[in-house]
């Protein structure tokens, strides 16, 4: 009897995930394989609810709605980052690299990622500040501003802005510098005309990309990033 109750819970949401991530996107495009999974993992939470909630012989009529409901949600969230992204890279001038790698690429200023619950905007430091400025140049709040553009779109989202440096010097002047460019990138963000929550941090040199020893390895680690969350829950300490 608990093969065929684990048997129906697995039907059940199977079922929810793929009815309601069929209604957003196609299967064979990248969007749809990210809607995919967030359709299945709302399909999981929303079965797992309403079979706790349910009575007794209402619980499988209770459980498929629900994972119909969470699958739809999941499905959503992640059309909604996925197309975040997608626009971000449009509007930077750049594509979306979700490689693991893809911070340590060199070969450009701008890097747009998609991760599991956030996209990821990195600006490397050589085009967003002069030395020992912590003020964006013209350039980089031009780029700054786009930023806001597209996030008018999405008042839902949740920014984060991390400031990181190299070791050169203590860690307590790269962290009141990190922080420094942190907040001035969060401010120019909050003046482009968005409702969106921002919030800043500087790391100082606490999470570098690659070790710092070399000019080129220093100058990766040199960045200001941002981070785009569907919601305040998801939201992490990018310092550790």
């Amino acid at each position: 009897m608990k093969l065929i109750k684990n048997k129906l819970t697995i039907s059940i949401i199977l079922t929810g995930a793929l009815l309601s991530g069929c209604t957003s996107t196609s299967y064979n495009s990248p969007v749809g394989a990210k809607t995919q999974q967030g359709a299945f993992l709302g399909a999981i939470a929303g079965a797992v609810i309403a079979g706790a909630t349910a009575r007794k012989g209402d619980r499988s009529r209770k459980m498929l709605q629900g994972a119909l409901m969470g699958g739809v949600a999941g499905g959503a969230i992640g059309y909604n980052m996925d197309k975040q992204a997608a626009q971000m890279a449009q509007a930077l001038g750049t594509n979306v690299d979700n490689s693991p790698n893809a911070q340590a690429n060199m070969a450009s200023d701008i890097i747009v990622s998609k991760r599991d619950n956030f996209v990821q905007l990195t600006f490397r430091d050589n085009m967003m500040f002069d030395t020992n400025s912590a003020y964006p140049t013209p350039a980089a709040s031009s780029k700054i501003a786009q930023v806001g553009a597209v996030l008018r779109q999405y008042p839902q989202t949740v920014v984060q802005v991390v400031g990181h440096t190299d070791n050169r010097g203590s860690y307590a002047y790269n962290k009141t510098l990190s922080q420094n460019r942190a907040a001035n990138v969060a401010n120019t963000i909050r003046n482009s005309g968005i409702s969106n929550s921002v919030s800043s941090a500087g790391c100082s040199f606490s999470k570098s990309i690659v070790p710092n020893t070399s000019a080129v390895n220093m100058g990766m680690n040199r960045r200001v990033e941002i981070y785009l969350y569907p919601n305040q829950q998801l939201v992490s300490n990018q310092c550790r």
